[in-house]
């Protein structure tokens, strides 16, 4: 890798035509999904695709993302205290223009794909330099970019990294990946709600019975044309009252996504009296089930249990169609252990571009960061 370069692109069509054989084992990488963010990426979001090449061979594949948070209309409504109110200001004035080297959209590992063994040393050293190429971009363009995070690594890789030109860069944990191996054994949904203990048996049973009158059907494509503007709004309810927020979804992102992915991506609509209440989505990634947004109307949520009955059918729809595990994301961790679970911590590494304060980026990071306390479930028998 001594001769290793990069390309930076900023349209698919720009792209190498091998890129997809180097993205292979990644639909986060692959262009498909790379076409979905470019015809419905959030408003305040700006891609870049980024070519590793090795004597003039593409070897690797990488994705960057710029946002805007001035754009934002809200960082996220659901807490109101003091530290909130201050890391909103902060945000806004000291951390608006943000460049991500992975995919923020997401949880897991998906910034970058490579053909071959590549060590950390020289992925370390391609991933600063990207940043710094795309900060020179925007620099040249009159706007600077505040703070730079390499987003999502596991904890091994996290580890390698340090060793590297990383040893110098903050690494942060915040909430862990909710991750759902699911068991060999388990050929059918009654497989797995029998290895559960009484106690979440009988929640899956009372969860089970609040939602007999829901109707839950997969959405084609027409459907989804048809309940789109609806769609949008369930999600933005549920995206607004979250803690904190880097970018909202564009209206059509989930028609471009079925139109762009097919069966690769799956919407269901819950119904109840003919009205859509709620949906959640899914993309197969091999043999893997990446759970994506949902959205629900909180009243029906609460008295239809309608969030636990989803991650209860996107498990069924796993179990039944043969995947390995389910990459359920960050946020509502106790939940989501309820179901099976399994927390997987991930690093992150941040840097701010004004050295005075990526002196302190640690001690200000960490004073930012919600704290968060959650009791993790342990539903099985064994």
């Amino acid at each position: 890798m001594e001769t290793a370069s990069f390309k930076i692109y900023t349209s698919i069509s720009q792209l190498p035509a091998n890129w997809d054989k180097i993205a292979v084992n990644n639909a986060f990488l692959q262009t498909a999904y790379l076409k979905v963010l470019e015809a419905s990426a959030p408003v305040n979001m700006q891609c870049f695709y980024i070519g590793i090449f090795e004597n003039s061979e593409l070897t690797g594949v990488a994705l960057a993302q710029y946002l805007n948070l001035n754009l934002l209309e809200s960082f996220g409504e659901r807490d109101n205290c003091l530290k909130t109110v201050i890391r909103n200001f902060v945000f806004k004035n000291f951390a608006s223009h943000a460049l991500f080297l992975g995919n923020n959209m997401i949880t897991g590992q998906n910034g970058y794909a490579f053909s071959k063994e590549t060590d950390f040393k020289h992925i370390s050293e391609l991933l600063l330099q990207c940043a710094d190429a795309i900060s020179l971009y925007f620099k040249k363009k009159k706007t600077t970019i505040h703070i730079v995070s390499f987003k999502d690594f596991y904890q091994h890789c996290a580890v390698e990294l340090k060793k590297y030109s990383f040893s110098n860069v903050y690494e942060f944990n915040t909430q862990p990946n909710m991750v759902f191996e699911l068991r060999p054994e388990w050929n059918t949904n009654e497989d797995y709600v029998a290895s559960f203990s009484k106690k979440y048996r009988d929640q899956y049973k009372r969860a089970h019975k609040k939602c007999e009158e829901i109707e839950v059907r997969e959405l084609q494509y027409e459907e989804i044309i048809l309940h789109e503007e609806r769609i949008y709004d369930l999600y933005h309810h549920v995206a607004k009252n979250a803690p904190f927020n880097t970018f909202f979804l564009a209206k059509n992102h989930f028609s471009t996504f079925k139109k762009q992915l097919q069966d690769q991506f799956v919407i269901c609509g819950y119904f109840l009296n003919g009205k859509l209440v709620g949906f959640h989505t899914l993309l197969i990634n091999g043999d893997v089930l990446e759970t994506y947004f949902l959205g629900y109307d909180d009243h029906i949520q609460k008295e239809k249990m309608l969030y636990l009955n989803m991650l209860y059918n996107m498990t069924k729809y796993g179990i039944e169609n043969q995947f390995k595990k389910i990459i359920f994301g960050r946020t509502a961790l106790e939940i989501k252990s309820s179901i099976g679970a399994q927390p997987i911590m991930m690093s992150g590494f941040i840097y701010h571009n004004n050295p005075l304060i990526n002196r302190f980026i640690d001690s200000i990071f960490k004073r930012l960061e919600p704290t968060l306390e959650w009791q993790q479930r342990h539903p099985f028998k064994d």
